[in-house]
């Protein structure tokens, strides 16, 4: 009986401990580079920023993007947006967007996209990049 009663309570506070949180696929979507453009382009108030550091950000890039290295202070940088626009990260293969959508998510930032497959993937979908400016020295 005690043993009954044990496993019981192990299993409860396993539940309640699994119930507060939340799957990191339910923080933001993730979309394929077509499916990713078009709902950048239907967006209203959307951001497009790219999570790649300040080196790979002179080179191709998305139009439009703003550079928030995932390596930098990301809750500063964020100071500024309003929690309610929708963002959408790229990196090179998606790893580090994903990465930041969940650290954005935790900062209370609810509407998140991540390109999957990153610029890479774009490219390869022949959508359009521009080369970045050369950084001043």
């Amino acid at each position: 009986m005690k043993r009954f009663v044990s496993t019981g309570i192990i299993m409860i506070v396993t539940i309640i401990n699994l119930y507060g949180q939340i799957p990191d696929s339910l923080k933001y979507k993730s979309l394929k580079p077509h499916d990713f453009l078009l709902l950048y382009l239907k967006s209203d108030s959307s951001m497009l920023i790219d999570v790649r550091e300040s080196f790979e950000f002179t080179g191709k890039r998305l139009k439009g993007a703003v550079n928030i290295p995932s390596s930098g202070k990301l809750e500063s940088a964020t100071d500024t947006i309003n929690r309610n626009r929708s963002l959408f990260l790229y990196c090179t293969s998606g790893v580090r967007s994903k990465k930041i959508a969940v650290r954005l998510y935790d900062l209370g930032f609810r509407k998140l996209y991540s390109l999957e497959g990153g610029i890479t993937a774009w490219k390869k979908e022949r959508l359009p990049v521009i080369r970045g400016k050369k950084a001043k020295k």
